[in-house]
Order: structure tokens, then sequence, then C-alpha cells
């Protein structure tokens, strides 16, 4: 195995602490129709404690939060960035990380995206593929 490809996070284990030690998340892609996964994620993360921080240049706010048109507007240090876009488009929105330097860069469910993942992890950034945050949040500590 390369070097990198130990920050391709493949293990429970691992989206566990992920899920345990970080609690600022920025949502790519966030929008505020309710059906989407692109709200309800991000609205059940925010019901849990998370810090939620929406970034979409379409909206200026979602649910009373101050919406990002880019990762690099976002005033703070973000933990997570949460990726709710198509494969094809993810490469841009990674590049934009390897600025903000973000501990997880985390493509939801359906997600893939190789080449940034291999950018991401070479920049020491760990990469999640192809997962639900609200799934596996639920999974591991229940809806409640």
């Amino acid at each position: 195995m390369q070097n990198w490809q130990q920050n391709i996070v493949n293990t429970e284990a691992r989206v566990r602490e992920i899920l345990t030690s970080y609690r600022k998340i920025a949502v790519v892609g966030m929008t505020d129709v309710g059906y989407k996964p692109s709200y309800y994620v991000p609205k059940y993360m925010m019901d849990r404690g998370y810090e939620v921080y929406p970034v979409n240049p379409r909206y200026n706010e979602i649910e009373g939060m101050v919406c990002y048109p880019d990762l690099k507007s976002i005033p703070v240090e973000v933990e997570i960035v949460d990726l709710f876009r198509r494969s094809e488009d993810v490469l841009p929105h990674a590049e934009e990380a390897l600025l903000t330097k973000p501990k997880v860069f985390w493509m939801q469910s359906g997600i893939i995206n190789m080449e940034a993942a291999e950018v991401l992890a070479k920049a020491g950034i760990e990469v999640v593929m192809d997962r639900c945050l609200y799934a596996d949040h639920a999974a591991f500590f229940g809806r409640g």
C-alpha cells in the first residue's frame, strides 16, 4: 500500500472515531429543500450537536444560518467537509479543501472520485467515500 492510501478511510472503527472526534462540518451543496438528503442529513447532524456550515452559492441563508459561497469563505476551521455533489464535480471542491485543510473530506452515498481522493489523501486529509453521515451516525449512536 502506498503511504497516502492509509488516509482513505475504510473501517467502521475509523468512521466511528471521526464522528466522535470532530464536530464542525461544512456541507457543500446543502439546500433548503426538506425532502433532499442535502437538507435532512446536515439537519440531523445539527440536531445532534454538530456545528454545520452550509456551502452553496445559490443561497444566502439556510435554517437561519449564513450560507457560504465556498469553503474558503467560512470564518472558522471546519473539521469535516461533507460533500453533496456529483462524482464528476468533486475535484474542484477537493482542490479548495487543500487550502482550508479539513481533517476529513466526506463524499456522501453514491459519490466516488478516486482522483480527488488521491489528491486529498496525499495532502494528509482523510477521505471517506460513498457513505452517509446520517446512516453512519444513526447506526453507531442511534437516532435519539
